[in-house]
């Protein structure tokens, strides 16, 4: 079975359990077999037994062109619920001829049990034995679709299954939910942001109804089948619990749908824990009241993040010699990512662009989280780590043109681009081979205005060499960037402008930040020496771009408890963008309120830059 057939079983396999979970101890109300089945005669599509006229059941259909089978899933009359799988290349009659097959054994196995079967029984007990049910499917017109066309073409949404007198509304590739998920930990005054995977549908056009466990309903130590739900005001997609919400859980029921208004079978998920207590007031609290609004058509909130990756947040190292300062449960992942999601979110940005994600991190917290405020991400992992870089930008304003990520390792090996960079580092084999050593990768995303097609923009993401003595290499690793980015904006889309966000690990009086804004570097710069004179690798650099630094050159970005500087930027072409203003970053009050960084306030090492942007 290929990947995409098994990713379609395990999904239809879900909303086989959701069929069945419909069901419950119902009954469709049916006649005897012998009134049920016509003898071979065509069966017009009325009404089903018991039920009111133009009342049907649900047949749901799975058909999706790139694979091989199709998926049917219906409740018979006794309360089963039947999943099949067949060719799609397949007749329908024999299609039909299963239905049957398996809709008589289960109104046998029915009859076996009813008190009038046993009175009807003969002498050896036996139940009278009853004729197949007549098993039809008729078209959206009424009319009886050939036994000879193919499931592919039969099965079409709105057409009629018939089983007896019971009939079905076919569903084909109605919208489903694949995967819904709460996050393990939830704090009061801190959204919630299920993840959300769907078919067929999409999340912002689906329908999500909360609920709150009622205090005390279950008794004194209630299992979770025993709480009593009561449905919140809320029907959004994210919801904040408050501090009233604190020691209950919380249920969301999610009905997917699609841009047709078109809905599927819901799904319910509990959260595995209560509420708990939020920290209180945090580092970010006063930079949301700058940015409560989107910005307005012209303007580009960007906001470039170091988030502190989990990988290096949680190891002995970190709780003992980096950060013993912060709380060790203001450590853990799920407490970081309900400060991170929320700090975002008030950012209300256009463009987001993240260092040290981890890849679980994105995956299960910050797109899902994210795409419930509209922003779209885009992901690029660390050759041989499990993190990497991350960008976001808002749907309604921009759309996705293309993506030239890049290793600085391999490009620098194997990319032409960078032959006259090589042939420079060629003669230092100690520092080329450091170079080559370095997992650092640039992100480069080309995005294009929605508002006005003629405005594209190329955005930068990347997370420089961290080591204090590693000027040289991040000279090299930033050439290798910037030469990267000069081929995007020059001969794949001459004369876009860029924004080029990250952590830079060099602060303002470096090569590196020198080399940025002035577009040169001598040969004899101190930072070619920077790890001793074996690693020397002297050469001159230049490079096209007119950049600045958007933030200016705040007093830190970085503030732990050895060390404090301006290591991260927002480079901007001054040429196509000005500042329209920036976001000011947290007070030392604020920041050193709890030692210094992260803490329970707080949940990196970094400090984002947040600054609106505007064309010329």
């Amino acid at each position: 079975m290929n990947g995409g057939c098994r990713a379609g079983w395990f999904m239809w396999s879900l909303l086989w359990g959701e069929l069945r979970a419909a069901a419950g101890p119902r009954r469709l109300r049916c006649r005897s077999a012998a009134f049920l089945s016509s003898g071979g005669d065509a069966v017009s599509p009325g009404p089903a037994c018991g039920d009111p006229p133009g009342h049907m059941e649900r047949a749901v259909v799975r058909c999706v062109p790139s694979e091989p089978k199709m998926s049917l899933w219906f409740v018979l009359c006794d309360g089963s619920a039947k999943h099949m799988q067949r060719d799609q290349t397949e007749p329908l009659g024999r299609a039909l001829a299963r239905i049957a097959t398996n809709a008589g054994k289960g109104h046998a196995k029915a009859a076996k049990k009813s008190k009038k079967a046993r009175a009807e029984a003969g002498p050896a007990g036996e139940p009278v034995p009853t004729a197949p049910l007549a098993v039809r499917l008729f078209s959206r017109d009424g009319e009886s679709v050939a036994e000879d066309v193919s499931n592919a073409e039969a099965w079409q949404d709105g057409a009629v299954l018939q089983i007896g007198e019971v009939k079905y509304q076919v569903e084909r590739n109605p919208p489903s939910v694949i995967e819904l998920q709460l996050p393990r930990s939830l704090l009061a005054g801190f959204p919630v942001c299920p993840k959300i995977h769907t078919e067929f549908g999409a999340p912002q056009h689906s329908l999500f109804r909360w609920y709150r466990e009622q205090p005390g309903g279950g008794g004194d130590e209630p299992s979770p089948g025993d709480a009593i739900w009561v449905e919140a005001p809320v029907r959004d997609r994210v919801f904040t619990p408050t501090n009233a919400h604190i020691g209950l859980r919380l249920k969301l029921h999610c009905t997917p749908g699609n841009s047709q208004q078109r809905y599927g079978l819901p799904r319910e998920v509990e959260s595995s824990g209560p509420v708990e207590a939020g920290p209180g007031a945090c580092t970010f609290d006063s930079r949301h009241l700058y940015t409560k609004k989107v910005s307005g058509e012209g303007l580009i909130r960007t906001v470039s993040y170091n988030v502190l990756a989990d990988i290096y947040a949680q190891t002995e190292h970190s709780r003992t010699v980096l950060y013993p300062y912060c709380a060790p449960y203001a450590l853990e992942v799920d407490y970081r990512q309900n400060l991170l999601k929320k700090e975002l979110a008030g950012y209300s940005a256009d463009l987001i662009c993240l260092q040290e994600v981890d890849r679980s991190v994105f995956a299960h917290s910050l797109a899902p989280a994210l795409d419930a405020f509209g922003l779209e991400g885009l992901f690029r992992i660390k050759e041989k780590q499990h993190e990497g870089l991350a960008t976001f930008y808002r749907r309604d304003k921009f759309t996705l043109l293309s993506e030239h990520d890049i290793a600085f390792n391999e490009a620098l090996v194997s990319d032409p681009l960078h032959k006259e960079l090589r042939d420079k580092l060629a003669p230092y084999p100690l520092a080329q081979e450091k170079v080559l050593q370095r997992s650092s990768v640039l992100q480069v995303s080309v995005l294009q205005s929605t508002n006005d097609p003629s405005r594209k923009i190329c955005i930068a993401n990347t997370h420089l060499y961290w080591h204090p003595k590693g000027g040289n290499i991040r000279l090299i690793q930033i050439a290798v960037a910037l030469s990267h980015i000069r081929h995007v904006t020059c001969d794949l889309y001459p004369g876009i402008p860029v924004i080029f966000c990250g952590d830079f690990n060099s602060t303002p009086s470096t090569g590196m930040y020198s080399f940025i804004n002035s577009g040169n570097i001598a040969e004899d710069h101190e930072d070619w020496v920077s790890n001793g004179e074996e690693e020397r690798c002297n050469m001159s650099l230049t490079h096209p771009f007119k950049l600045q630094s958007a933030c200016g050159e705040p007093a830190y970005t970085n503030y732990v408890g050895g060390f404090h500087g301006c290591l991260d930027y927002i480079f901007i072409d001054i040429n196509a963008l000005e500042v329209e203003q920036v976001i000011p970053l947290p007070s030392h009050e604020e920041v050193t309120t709890h030692q210094a960084l992260p803490s329970v306030s707080h949940p990196s090492d970094h400090i984002a830059l947040i600054c609106d942007l505007k064309w010329k």
